[in-house]
């Protein structure tokens, strides 16, 4: 995916008023699959992936021993024994490593590393449905969000994943990868505006989402990301890093993740330093002056002692101080229909 194809601020608007699309075919497919298949899935995953129904997605982590985060995923089920997992680019190795690892000490040998065979293409934007649905006979509104449906898509089998990356309403198309090109010109003449990855960043930002390599790391666990909702420490059966978590979550975590909105024109980008009076008491991890708002906002570790609501803090923008507040995630909410 190129940075841009035209404006990042078009492209911004695009998906937030009409729609836009995305080649993320970079992202990593993995299956696993087999009458164990729910069962290793809840032994590998912080998720309990037993529990999706066939049909339906989760977000979920794999976390390591200590309890640390290795990737943030979307899982989908695809039958009783069949799930889809769409895991980071950058993780790909990492995440299947840790898979087939895992699946080798649950005795079960149905992961696959099929990213080199698919393409996914995001649809996105208020409109995506309306668009999208020209071009095939699936009944697209009939899908509910965090669902995935197979269908063909300008008589290209694949799936419609109602899923997400921009805070919009859209869905993730999922094709083999000799098909990608045909699909995408096909999508583009329906008239949605091709994107790229500064109008992606800016509008997951807008949204709250974390990104692997900025908010989400091996140095940080669920609960420090505020995503400890996600880990699923209820269940009777086991999972790999449930004893860290378990003791994590019965601590006090510091620094913690924060959503930060300032005034003015000027943003505050990952690595500049958050100050409190002298102190540094943490580091941006995203920011930019967002599109659909018209103000600076940010995403950044602070110490636990100052991420209260409406906390003022200063970030560090090349040696001139920023005040900012500390906010609820996300800066921005689609309105539903």
């Amino acid at each position: 995916m190129p940075v841009r194809y035209t404006s990042d601020l078009a492209e911004h608007e695009a998906v937030r008023t009409n729609a836009g699309l995305f080649d993320i075919s970079h992202m990593a497919e993995i299956f696993v699959t087999g009458e164990k298949a729910a069962d290793f899935m809840d032994y590998a995953l912080v998720i309990k992936s037993s529990a999706i129904t066939v049909g339906k997605a989760k977000y979920g982590l794999i976390c390591n021993d200590a309890g640390n985060i290795i990737d943030d995923l979307i899982v989908y089920r695809l039958s009783d024994n069949e799930f889809l997992i769409i895991a980071n680019a950058g993780n790909r190795e990492p995440v299947v490593k840790a898979l087939t690892e895992r699946a080798n000490a649950f005795g079960f040998d149905g992961v696959s590393d099929r990213s080199d065979d698919f393409a996914l293409l995001a649809v996105q934007g208020p409109n995506a449905t309306g668009l999208l649905q020209k071009l095939t006979e699936t009944d697209l509104s009939a899908l509910p969000y965090y669902s995935i449906a197979s269908g063909n898509v300008d008589g290209v089998s694949g799936y419609f994943c109602r899923t997400g990356y921009t805070g919009e309403d859209g869905f993730e198309v999922l094709v083999p990868a000799k098909d990608a090109v045909k699909v995408f010109n096909s999508l583009l003449n329906l008239g949605i505006q091709p994107c790229g990855l500064a109008s992606r960043d800016t509008l997951r930002l807008e949204a709250g989402m974390p990104l692997y390599g900025h908010e989400l790391n091996l140095n940080i666990n669920p609960f420090q990301a505020g995503l400890g909702r996600v880990v699923k420490l209820d269940r009777h059966e086991d999972f790999v890093g449930k004893k860290a978590l378990l003791e994590i979550s019965q601590q006090e975590v510091s620094p913690v993740l924060v959503g930060l909105v300032g005034t003015g024109k000027r943003a505050a980008r990952a690595e500049y330093a958050i100050f409190r009076g002298d102190s540094q008491i943490g580091e941006i991890t995203s920011g930019a002056l967002s599109p659909t708002l018209g103000y600076p906002v940010a995403m950044g570790y602070v110490s636990k002692e100052f991420s209260e609501l409406g906390t003022v803090v200063e970030a560090d923008i090349r040696g001139t101080r920023l005040e900012m507040t500390v906010v609820k995630l996300p800066f921005y909410k689609r309105s539903k229909k």
